[in-house]
C-alpha cells in the first residue's frame, strides 16, 4: 500500500516555530511531525510514500536524505504554488498509477499535522467492505467545519461555522462529524478529479457524492486524535506521549 503525506502548508498557526522551518519539521519530544507520521505509516506496512512540499521545501528533502528516508521509498512533490489538498493530490497522482496492476490498490492520504492511533488496518477493511470511492476517518467532536453524513454514513454535505448547511444529496437526517485529515482512497478517484489548480479535496468529494459516488465515514471516536496546528496542541501531544496515552 502506498501513501501521500500532505506537508506543504505554511504552518502559520505554529509561528514562531515555523519562521525557519516547515511545519513538517516542527518537533514533539525530539521527533519531527514528518517522522511521527512516517513511523505510523511504516508500522501499518506502507513502504512507498510521496510527500508534497512548498514552505522550506529543501529542508524537508535534506532531512529525509539525512535519515535515509527512514527505510522507505519516498518521492517529493514540489509545489511552487500551494495547491491545497485536492490540487496537491492531483499533482502527485502519477505516483499511485505508475505500475500496471498496482492501480487497483487503495492508498492513504494523511495530513502531517495530526497525530492519532486510529486503526488504519481496520479502516482499510471498512473501505473494502463498503466498496467506497473514499473513506474518511471522522469523530464526533467540536469543530468549525463539519462534514454531513446520512443514516448510511455516506457523505451528503457540509456545514461551516454559522453558515447554512450545504446539502449535496437529499437525506432524511444528517450527522455532523469532524474530519480527521486521514483518508483511504481508491485510485478510481484520480481521473475523477476534474478540478484544476488550487482546490480542496473536500470540494471534489462533495461534487462526487452529489453524482452518486460512495464517500463514507469511518467512525474513529474510540481512538486518540489531535490536530497539531498550534503550539499549545504540540505541548499537549508531548504530554500525552510522556504519559503514554499515545505512542
Amino acid at each position: 500500500m502506498k501513501a501521500m503525506v500532505l506537508a506543504a502548508g505554511l504552518g502559520t498557526r505554529l509561528r514562531p516555530l515555523t519562521n525557519d522551518r516547515p511545519k513538517a519539521l516542527v518537533e514533539i519530544g525530539g521527533r519531527a511531525l514528518l517522522e511521527i507520521t512516517l513511523a505510523r505509516l511504516r508500522e501499518f506496512g506502507v513502504r512507498e510514500v510521496i510527500v508534497n512540499v512548498h514552505h522550506f521545501a529543501d529542508l524537508v528533502v535534506s532531512y529525509l536524505q539525512a535519515h535515509d528516508n527512514f527505510g522507505m521509498r519516498i518521492e517529493i512533490s514540489r509545489e511552487d504554488l500551494l495547491l491545497d489538498t485536492g490540487g496537491g493530490l492531483k499533482k502527485a497522482a502519477w505516483f499511485f498509477v505508475e505500475n500496471a496492476g498496482a492501480s487497483a490498490e487503495p492508498f492513504l492520504l494523511h495530513n502531517v499535522d495530526v497525530i492519532s492511533n486510529i486503526d488504519l488496518a481496520r479502516m482499510l477493511r471498512f473501505h473494502h467492505e463498503n466498496q467506497a470511492l473514499a473513506t474518511l476517518a471522522v469523530q464526533q467532536r467540536e469543530t468549525s467545519r463539519y462534514l454531513l453524513f446520512d443514516e448510511l454514513d455516506q457523505l451528503c454535505g457540509r456545514r461551516i461555522k454559522s453558515k447554512p448547511p450545504e446539502i449535496v444529496r437529499p437525506t432524511q437526517q444528517t450527522q455532523p462529524l469532524a474530519f480527521s485529515g486521514i483518508h483511504v482512497i481508491s485510485p478510481r478517484l484520480l481521473p475523477l478529479l476534474q478540478e484544476d489548480g488550487v482546490f480542496s479535496i473536500i470540494d471534489s468529494y462533495l461534487r462526487l457524492a452529489a453524482a452518486g459516488e460512495k464517500i463514507v465515514a469511518f467512525r474513529a471516536d474510540e481512538y486518540y486524535w489531535r490536530d497539531l496546528g498550534k503550539p499549545v496542541d504540540l505541548q499537549q501531544a508531548a504530554e500525552d506521549i510522556e504519559r503514554k496515552i499515545i505512542q
